[in-house]
């Protein structure tokens, strides 16, 4: 396939950030980190993680006609961390959402007394929303399910670490028959610990999206400077069949912190992408976190995605 150069596979919406602290009718301290999908009615959804000020983390939907402008943000807290439930008491973050059949489903991390854990709740409107389980036990963050099951299994991608990792923390992928039991979890995508920008840790970005070619996963890789930690975004292709079959993976990242806001915040040196939207003329509009403070949005084509991929494999 040609080569793509990396300034050309996403474009920054001019009119980045899309979202802040500022278009909340509520007082918070930073908002990002959105799960993104196209909602029942049509219009662009974003779940988004919302930090208030007390320092733990709610999401609150944000809807938009277009996915760039004029959004319409739930005037309270849509779904809030379940201060009875222990694997919520510090709170909730980063979801992603996959839709399977009528479902909208949601992958996020728990923050409990014990640590990050991974779990799944669904929604059919994003007005109600139903506990369905807890994945993982800690420490456990950084999931995302696939849009379909393989052979009657739903599969999810996920980023457990041990204590006595020593900072190695991996992308495994898991399956289940019921969304509850999970288990033939393998390790998918490592970290590389030979000073590339992946060094530290790698956790998968948005919900895997289904190309000709394979599933695309655009995920976040770690490298820690004398400044502190860097955020950037690499790619994956995975077989189509049998999603535990890593096809190429991007030996340099595609997408890093370089406009203002990406580099000044509560966090800064962070893109944390989490949401995609396929547009049906063969684009993808990526919704990210952007220095830990503000939501943007950047767009590509998938068939650039694919193309650099396979020419930048390791």
């Amino acid at each position: 396939m040609p080569s793509v150069r990396l300034n050309q596979l996403f474009s920054r919406y001019p009119d980045n950030p899309i979202l802040t602290p500022e278009d909340w009718p509520y007082t918070v301290n930073a908002v990002f980190n959105p799960g993104a999908t196209i909602g029942p009615d049509g219009e662009t959804v974003l779940l988004v993680r919302v930090e208030d000020r007390s320092g733990l983390s709610h999401f609150t939907v944000a809807r938009s006609q277009d996915g760039f402008t004029r959004w319409r943000v739930d005037s309270r807290p849509t779904l809030e961390r379940r201060t009875t439930r222990y694997e919520e008491a510090c709170g909730i973050e980063d979801p992603r959402i996959t839709k399977i059949g009528e479902d909208y489903l949601i992958a996020y991390t728990g923050l409990s007394l014990g640590g990050p854990l991974v779990c799944l709740a669904s929604t059919g409107d994003f007005l109600a929303f139903q506990g369905r389980s807890i994945v993982s036990t800690p420490e456990d963050k950084d999931a995302a399910l696939f849009p379909q099951t393989f052979d009657g299994r739903y599969a999810i991608l996920h980023r457990p670490v041990s204590p006595y990792a020593r900072g190695d923390a991996h992308i495994w992928i898991s399956f289940s028959p019921d969304l509850r039991h999970w288990g033939d979890h393998q390790v998918l995508i490592e970290s590389r610990r030979a000073g590339q920008w992946d060094r530290e840790k790698v956790g998968v970005g948005p919900p895997p999206l289904r190309a000709e070619e394979g599933w695309l996963v655009l995920f976040h890789g770690v490298k820690a400077t004398a400044a502190g930690a860097l955020y950037r975004a690499g790619i994956a292709l995975l077989d189509l069949e049998d999603p535990a079959t890593v096809l190429a993976r991007s030996d340099e990242w595609v997408f890093g912190p370089e406009a203002i806001y990406e580099r000044t915040g509560d966090v800064p040196g962070v893109v944390f992408p989490t949401g995609w939207i396929a547009d049906g003329e063969g684009g993808v509009r990526m919704y990210y976190g952007a220095a830990d403070t503000c939501v943007a949005v950047a767009s590509a084509r998938i068939d650039d995605l694919v193309g650099f991929v396979y020419s930048h494999s390791i």
